[in-house]
């Protein structure tokens, strides 16, 4: 049997929608990995990365509409766009890409 039109359009959504909460419960986890590190090595974290981090920590984007998807479409190019990660450069990599998520929020308007 067919699948109609708004049948395939619900399932492309609940697909999109697990890709999403994947992506957030992922960043979530960085984030709590970032937050550990400075507080390991007794640093300040700057305070883009930790607006970034409690974004997530905190389920920010919950409230407001557009802010997960515009993330994630930042993290699907910044993937791409990365070299090979080393463990010596892993934190700094993570560090970066969490200040590229505070000014992407900043540039959203959010």
């Amino acid at each position: 049997m067919r699948k109609t039109t708004e049948q395939r359009y619900r399932e492309r959504i609940r697909r999109q929608q697990r890709e999403l909460e994947e992506f957030a419960a992922h960043e979530i986890e960085w984030a709590n990995n970032l937050l550990l590190y400075y507080r390991v090595k007794k640093k300040e974290i700057p305070d883009d990365e930790y607006r970034a981090c409690v974004f997530f920590r905190n389920r920010e984007y919950l409230g407001k509409p557009g802010s997960l998807t515009l993330l994630y479409s930042m993290y699907l190019q910044y993937v791409r766009d990365l070299p090979e990660i080393t463990k010596e450069m892993a934190f700094d990599v993570l560090a970066y890409r969490y200040r590229l998520y505070a000014k992407t929020l900043a540039a959203g308007g959010f």
